[in-house]
């Protein structure tokens, strides 16, 4: 499954009413550990292909995303379950510490 790209329009379809959960991977372009973790993120939407919808979401281009689930600090993953958030991972981490969350 290809990961899906999550904006301010989209946001609500594809997470909070989403039949299955949902991982958000919050990133920016100019952010290294963002781009250590997304191949990480990748083997996730393979994994779980049909489990588990991975969708991304580019900080910058989403401000108001970001403020909203208080982004503070990039990667951020957060694990959206029934339209609410249950865990929040911060950084980079490896597959296994994120598939922790599952």
């Amino acid at each position: 499954m290809k990961e899906v790209v999550i904006n301010n329009d989209n946001f609500e379809k594809e997470v909070l009413s989403s039949e299955i959960p949902v991982l958000v991977d919050f990133w920016a372009t100019w952010c290294g550990p963002c781009s250590m973790v997304a191949p990480v993120v990748e083997k996730i939407a393979e994994k779980y292909d049909g489990k588990v919808k991975v969708c991304k979401c580019d900080v910058d281009e989403n401000l108001a995303l970001a403020e909203n689930f208080g982004i503070d600090a990039i990667p951020c993953l957060i694990y959206f379950k029934g339209g609410e958030e249950k865990e929040r991972i911060v950084g980079l981490h490896t597959l296994e510490e994120i598939e922790k969350i599952f």
